[in-house]
């Protein structure tokens, strides 16, 4: 359901670079594997995509030369310096405590002159705009929920918003960011997608102390609702150009 939703936006992101034939691409929590399947058809058999993941059983059986499939975390897995013409997370480094040394581990990959494209989700944007008195209130509490669960992790539910500072402080340029915030009806594809994650992290939001049962469960009644609408998250993209010798630090 990600990839139904968000494809469409990181492709046009990622041909906004130059992507094109003959580039070296490193996909970073490459997931499923649709956004490494478009980028071997964009950069052709002269070029390379290195797929990323701690879990890549999606992305095997390829059978094709031109994608490389490494299992392991970007923080750990030794990766080729100055390699790649492209560099590109989805919400990837939201999962990340030490998202700064993951960002600059990915940053140590890029060849000069290439690209670094990050899309991060801010959850600090949520807020239920029209639904029943009760479903908005169960909202709020979920998504105080959603907070409390990534602090006690250790992990920055606001992650997105802190990107663009991340990118300048490393002397990256060029940089373009976007700031899309996910209004969406009940029985949208965005509602039943945080439904289904609401229904799969119950417990984890129980034991926040935050929610009960009966919250999750309005929660889940509110994505249904064709009358609610929610902004559940908002999405941060930016990109960036990196060129060191320009003072690029590390």
């Amino acid at each position: 359901m990600l990839e139904r939703i968000f494809d469409a936006g990181t492709q046009r992101r990622l041909l906004a670079t130059g992507l094109t034939s003959g580039w070296h691409c490193l996909e970073v929590g490459a997931g499923a594997g649709s956004i490494v399947r478009w980028l071997e058809q964009r950069v052709g058999p002269s070029g390379k995509v290195v797929a990323l993941d701690t879990d890549p059983r999606f992305l095997r059986g390829s059978g094709s030369s031109t994608i490389e499939i490494l299992q392991g975390d970007i923080c750990d897995t030794d990766l080729p310096l100055a390699t790649f013409d492209l560099v590109h997370a989805r919400y990837v480094m939201i999962h990340i405590a030490e998202y700064q040394r993951a960002f600059e581990r990915m940053l140590r990959c890029v060849k000069p002159g290439g690209w670094v494209v990050l899309e991060e989700p801010d959850f600090q944007a949520a807020r239920a705009v029209a639904g029943s008195e009760e479903g908005r209130a169960s909202f709020g509490r979920v998504s105080e929920a959603i907070e409390r669960m990534f602090s006690s992790l250790g992990m920055d539910h606001a992650l997105g918003v802190r990107l663009p500072a991340l990118f300048q402080r490393h002397d990256l340029t060029q940089l373009t960011v976007e700031h899309e915030g996910h209004l969406s009806a009940g029985g949208g594809m965005v509602a039943q997608m945080m439904k289904l994650s609401a229904e799969q992290l119950r417990e984890k939001y129980l034991a926040t102390g935050m929610v009960s049962d009966a919250d999750i469960e309005q929660y889940g009644r509110l994505a249904d609702d064709p009358d609610s609408w929610v902004i559940y998250y908002a999405t941060v993209a930016v990109t960036g150009w990196w060129q060191p010798q320009c003072g690029g630090r590390m």
